[in-house]
């Protein structure tokens, strides 16, 4: 069982007899009501023998047959706006606030409401919950509160396939091309929106009777800038529907994925919606389009997100906003490497808070003989990602971690820098770190990972707890040796001139040998 204070979300239930699953609510606000618990009866139940009880009171579900997911609010009008579920009425229950056990129980016969002993009869699911902060779900699974109406998704795997591989700002015609292509949809979702010359694609797709759809984040950092206003207005304008994510109801801090699906195809880039990212004109970027599972996925997620209550129109967004300026990203840069279509031997699709944390530690745990990584930004020594790719070191892994050295994060990034390599220098571990000297691009904007030259992650997803845990993120994992050497290939050439630190580590993955490669196929199959 979970709870929410907007809700309570049971966990599967140990007792046979239903398999019952069971969630409760607390919707915020001034006035403390609408707290639900939802219930999830796999075929027709009466509820005249069934109660739910927190520490100190027991109330009887109504008696009405019900099937499906039904929510029982102590403000069925309330919940009624909260939910798609069907609603019922409770009574007699009131979550508190400071945490405390909820129980489902199920007796043998009828209740009467003159028994005192209504406590009693078997326990279907029971579920104990912490201190309970406003609108918010609890997951007994992993004993943490999430948003009401995030989502839960677990990682997606899919089978071979090919992708057109590329990298920005050497290759800004990829995406172009691939939006021009569309025949019958384009989804698109970003963190931002401000590029003039993907709005003249869209455009051109909705006059060709394109279904065209965009979702930004409604308060990115820095604020909406002029540009990306007068470009949504643009768009609306012209009929495309453009929503906002976040507000008052928010289920992520940010919206932060950089993806659009095409038809049968998703793009992901780790490259916002404007001229310095997927207009080539400054980031250095990773990105890839793949067709069939993945961008099924990804229709899944942009459905899911412009589903909830956190979403309104462009149009109604702006109303009375002002909005920031942004100095115009023009320069330009040769084609270093051009786009590449490569077969992949599968795809893992992850999406942030609800798998991507788990994915990519998994998928460093699993590295054998390599690690690089390329971000604009790292927040702590502490963070996980980083713990892990230390602890690859620490077991003869080759880590290379290369990080932006923009103004706005050098000072944090070089003592990242600073205290990775000093711990290879203490430890004697295969590991170095370094600021990016760029060449061919202004700075770097990827958030980019090779593990073993044949796993590559690219996507939105930053090396920090926010980004893992409080944005909405995507992120494909492409497996295979071609792919693999694609993106080395460009990190080789962004890393630069180097002193060779790994005299230990060739000797020490050369012993792994056999047992470790076998050790990663392993890894591999169960790729979390």
């Amino acid at each position: 069982m979970s709870v929410v204070r907007g809700a309570v979300e049971s966990g599967d239930s140990a007792e046979p007899i239903a398999g019952n699953r069971l969630r409760l609510s607390e919707p915020g606000g001034e006035r403390r009501c609408g707290e639900f618990v939802v219930i999830s009866f796999p075929r027709p139940t009466n509820l005249s023998t069934w109660t739910l009880s927190d520490d100190e009171e027991t109330a009887t579900l109504p008696n009405a047959t019900v099937s499906g997911t039904v929510a029982f609010s102590t403000a069925p009008n309330r919940t009624e706006s909260l939910t798609d579920f069907r609603t019922l009425p409770l009574r007699n229950v009131s979550l508190a606030n400071e945490g405390e056990t909820v129980t489902l129980r199920k007796r043998a016969t009828r209740i009467r409401t003159t028994d005192r002993s209504m406590g009693d009869g078997s326990v279907v699911d029971s579920t104990t919950y912490a201190n309970a902060p406003e609108s918010e779900l609890w997951r007994p699974d992993s004993s943490s509160w999430v948003p009401l109406g995030a989502t839960d998704r677990s990682i997606v795997h899919t089978g071979a396939t090919t992708a057109r591989v590329f990298v920005l700002p050497d290759n800004p015609t990829v995406p172009i091309e691939t939006l021009r292509s569309a025949d019958d949809r384009i989804l698109l979702a970003g963190y931002s929106f401000a590029s003039e010359r993907v709005a003249d694609e869209l455009v051109a797709a909705a006059n060709r009777g394109v279904a065209v759809r965009l979702l930004v984040d409604d308060a990115p950092v820095g604020g909406v800038t002029r540009q990306q206003a007068v470009t949504l207005d643009r768009l609306a304008d012209r009929g495309i529907e453009v929503e906002v994510i976040g507000g008052a109801r928010a289920r992520y801090a940010f919206h932060h994925p950089k993806y659009a699906v095409v038809d049968d195809r998703g793009i992901v880039l780790t490259e916002n919606w404007k001229p310095s990212g997927v207009g080539g004109h400054a980031s250095r970027g990773w990105g890839a389009v793949v067709r069939g599972e993945p961008a099924t996925e990804l229709v899944d997620i942009f459905d899911a997100d412009t589903a909830w209550h956190d979403t309104i129109s462009w149009s109604q967004f702006r109303k009375g906003k002002s909005f920031t300026s942004d100095p115009p990203a023009d320069e330009s840069y040769p084609t270093r490497f051009e786009p590449k279509t490569v077969p992949v031997e599968s795809v893992s699709v992850l999406t942030a808070p609800d798998n991507a944390e788990e994915g990519v530690i998994s998928l460093l745990q699993s590295a054998n003989r390599s690690i690089s990584v390329q971000q604009m930004a790292i927040s702590e020594p502490q963070q996980p990602f980083v713990q892990a790719a230390l602890a690859a070191a620490r077991r003869g892994v080759e880590v290379r971690v290369l990080l932006s050295s923009a103004w706005y994060v050098e000072g944090g990034n070089g003592r990242i820098v600073n205290w990775l390599n000093k711990r290879a220098d203490d430890e004697e571990l295969p590991l170095e770190a370094k600021l990016a000297e760029p060449n061919g691009y202004e700075k770097i904007h990827a958030k980019g990972v090779i593990v073993d030259q044949r796993h590559v992650v690219v996507g939105s997803l930053n090396w920090n707890n926010n980004s893992a845990r409080e944005n909405r993120e995507a992120a494909l994992v492409l497996h295979g040796e071609q792919v693999g050497t694609y993106y080395t290939t460009v990190f080789d050439a962004d890393w630069g001139d180097t002193d060779d630190r790994f005299p230990i580590g060739v000797g020490v993955v050369t012993a792994l040998g056999l047992t470790g490669a076998v050790w990663l196929a392993k890894r591999e199959v169960k790729f979390a």
